[in-house]
Order: C-alpha cells, then structure tokens, then sequence
C-alpha cells in the first residue's frame, strides 16, 4: 500500500485516476440513496444501458459524449413513463422493453464503428485511462449533482418517503421524479471511464444499500453510502492498479465484500446480530 501511494505521487495518470474514483464513488453513492429509498433499482439500471446508444453517436459525430448519453438516458426515462401511463403495460415491463432496446441499438451503432476497444471501456471501464477532460467532466457533474441534491434536499426527501403528503403541499412528483432521473443519467455519463455501463448499477445500488442496513436517517445513510462508495473506489483502484485487473469489476467487488460484512454483522439489521437476539430470547424463555 504504502508503495501504490509513492507511485501516486510519481505518476499524473494514477492521480487522476484516483480523484476520478473518489468522485465517482461519491456520486454514486449519494444519488443512490434515492434510488434504493424510492424502490427504484431497476430504473437505475435501466438508465445505465440506455445512455449507450448517445455515446455511440456523440463518438460518430466527435462531440464529448456526455451530451449524447444524457439526452437518450433521459429520453428513455421519459419514454418509459408515458408507455407505462398510457398502456396496460406495468412500469417494470415498460422499462424492460425499453432499456434493452436502447442498449441493442447502441450494441449496434458502436458495432457499426468498429472498435472493440472503445466498446469494452464503455461497457466494463478503464479508470487507469481516463483523460483529463474526463476527469474535470466527473468533477463538474459531482458538483452539479451534490449542490442539486443540497439545495433540493427537503423536496427529495419527502416525496421519497409520501410522495402523497408531497402532493399536498403542493410540490410536482412528476417534475422531481424527472428531475432525479437526470441526475441519475448525469451520474451515469460520469462513471463511465470508472466502471462503465455494465457495473455502473452496482455502484449506485451496493453502497447505498450498504448504509441503509446501518442507519436509519436520511442525512446519515447518504453520508455513510457516500463514504463506503469512496472506500470502494480507493481499494478496487489499488488492486486493478497492482493486480492489472479491471478497475470497474474490481471497485464493485469491493463495494459488495463491504455490502456482505453490513449484512452480516450491522448492529441493529446483521444476520449475526439478530441470530444471537433470537438464541437469547429463546434462553431467556426457557429459563
């Protein structure tokens, strides 16, 4: 460990890998509080695959890729709405449909470019390479996304929680559920060279699960989900670096191995703990 942070020192590369990491993680880790609280993992991931074919034709027309991934990510977030609200077709079906179409088409177009090596980064991620253009982009998209989520963070908070109340007082469920999913697909974009389209889910589902098996409070369990998302990012960094591993797979591993020890041992919801309750109370009424 302690020679992976002289090379930090040495190599501008792994510097900006690492701020790329911690950033990503940190995102990701905040807006999936949100995700998980307002069950929506699967919307999630299908935003993650939707924002392929954008990419694909911001590289065609030689534009950054941010703009192209936002606009389909966010179009297919609305598409699933108004296909689920205008059919008998359920929310779940109406996103299966559509965000393995948008993924298909994207497959298809970054086929017709011929390169395998852009499609692999995409899909899997490559944080060793990231360019400094990249890394300022995941730097303003953190920004905008934390600074959004602080100043927005009573609207989030009580239509997570009764979007009926939310209703009451007058706030649009419809405009902040949308709103949210452009910030989901931002933070998508931004975690693309970290741990690409494929394992960019796990990022904003584990570590947000993670800390909401330890805590009950919002503020908390974002805080805690953010931590455990940089912790994860820092350690799967250091084994791809040293391994030569991918980082992505490597990041989201180490985000489950933490998911596994909350599971497993948080004081109030580890299976250990309540298996010891259990056998206590069974002592206690055989006594």
């Amino acid at each position: 460990m302690i020679d992976f942070i002289e090379t930090i020192g040495q190599y501008e590369f792994l510097q900006k890998a690492l701020l790329t990491s911690i950033m990503v993680g940190i995102i990701c880790g905040v807006i999936g509080c949100f995700i998980i609280l307002r069950g929506m993992a699967l919307m999630g991931e299908a935003i993650s695959h939707a924002v392929l074919p954008g990419v694909a034709i911001s590289y065609m027309l030689g534009i950054n890729f941010f703009f192209g991934a936002v606009l389909t990510g966010v179009l297919t977030a609305i598409g699933i709405g108004f296909v689920s609200q205008n059919s008998r077709i359920k929310h779940d079906t109406s996103i299966g449909i559509l965000f393995t179409a948008a993924f298909a088409l994207g497959i298809i177009l970054i086929t017709m470019m011929k390169s395998s090596t852009d499609l692999y980064h995409i899909l899997f991620g490559n944080v060793l390479a990231v360019k400094p253009s990249d890394m300022w982009l995941t730097l303003i998209i953190g920004c905008i996304v934390l600074i959004t989520i602080y100043l927005f963070y009573k609207e989030l908070l009580i239509t997570s929680f009764d979007p009926t109340m939310a209703q009451a007082y007058g706030l649009s469920t419809k405009m902040i559920h949308y709103a949210l999913m452009t910030l989901l697909t931002m933070v998508t974009v931004a975690s693309l060279q970290t741990v690409g389209i494929v394992l960019v889910v796990a990022m904003l589902i584990t570590p947000a699960a993670t800390a909401y098996l330890l805590t009950n409070r919002l503020w908390i369990m974002i805080f805690l989900s953010a931590g455990v998302g940089v912790v994860s990012s820092v350690i799967g960094l250091y084994l791809s670096f040293i391994y030569n591993l991918s980082s992505g797979a490597t990041i989201v591993l180490t985000a489950t191995l933490l998911f596994t020890i909350a599971f497993f041992f948080s004081p109030k919801h580890g299976l250990v703990w309540r298996w010891i309750k259990v056998k206590r109370n069974r002592a206690a009424l055989a006594d």
